[in-house]
């Protein structure tokens, strides 16, 4: 576990929970051992502190590469959070840069980790929930490890698109966790993993209640500072 991660969890983790008192449904189907796979919705940066609030494991994160390379005082605190987090960096230009997650998240589950993946791949740009991508499906596969579906509701109020800082607020955030998604003997071609990934959707949507658009949410381009 990474030691900014271990002091977070204690000291910022602790802070956040009291600051924001999520509603806390489904904790039962959070593994007490083993590799597991968070598939969630996506609203706000501010998603990744409060599930790793949350989750009483460490739980490592997909995190586009753009968070690890920002300058000026948001990239300064993006390196920090994607560090503290222990998050996997994803490279968005394809070819072999793009596999560098999958190579680093497949033994990390495979030894008992947890994951937390956005398969829409982006920030929700309006509150809805998009078509997912196929790679939270291709990693569970490769790994023989469940998928959680989790649903995060009111982390948009806390920190908006666009926000530095997340609000400490009490009271509009919701987390639901779903019941595990069983992934070992799935086939791992390309029909196989799309009905896995439009299944974990639809897990996703009935947690969350988001209106489902069946198409890949746009990509924003973020100003460094």
């Amino acid at each position: 576990m990474p030691l900014l991660y271990s002091i977070g969890k204690v000291t910022l983790g602790k802070a956040l929970m009291t600051g924001w008192r999520p509603h806390v449904e489904g904790i039962e189907n959070i593994p007490s051992t083993g590799g597991a796979i968070f598939a969630s919705n996506h609203l706000s940066v501010a998603d990744e502190l409060l599930l790793g609030s949350v989750v009483p494991r460490h739980l490592a994160f997909w995190a586009k590469s753009d968070y690890f390379t920002g300058t000026g005082l948001k990239g300064m605190f993006n390196r920090k959070l994607m560090a503290g987090v222990g998050a996997i960096r994803v490279e968005r230009t394809g070819g072999r840069a793009a596999l560098t997650a999958f190579d680093a998240a497949i033994p990390a589950l495979k030894s008992g980790d947890l994951v937390a993946v956005y398969p829409e791949g982006t920030r929700s740009p309006d509150g809805r929930l998009y078509r997912g991508r196929t790679g939270v499906a291709r990693l569970a596969v490769a790994a023989g490890v469940p998928i959680i579906p989790v649903g995060v509701l009111g982390t948009d109020k806390v920190q908006p698109i666009g926000r530095l800082y997340p609000k400490l607020i009490r009271g509009v955030i919701t987390v639901k966790f779903g019941k595990p998604i069983e992934t070992i003997g799935r086939a791992d071609d390309r029909t196989a993993l799309r009905e896995l990934t439009d299944h974990v959707m639809g897990e996703i949507q009935k947690l969350t209640g988001q209106e489902y658009i069946p198409r890949y949410a746009p990509k924003r381009e973020e100003p460094s500072a």
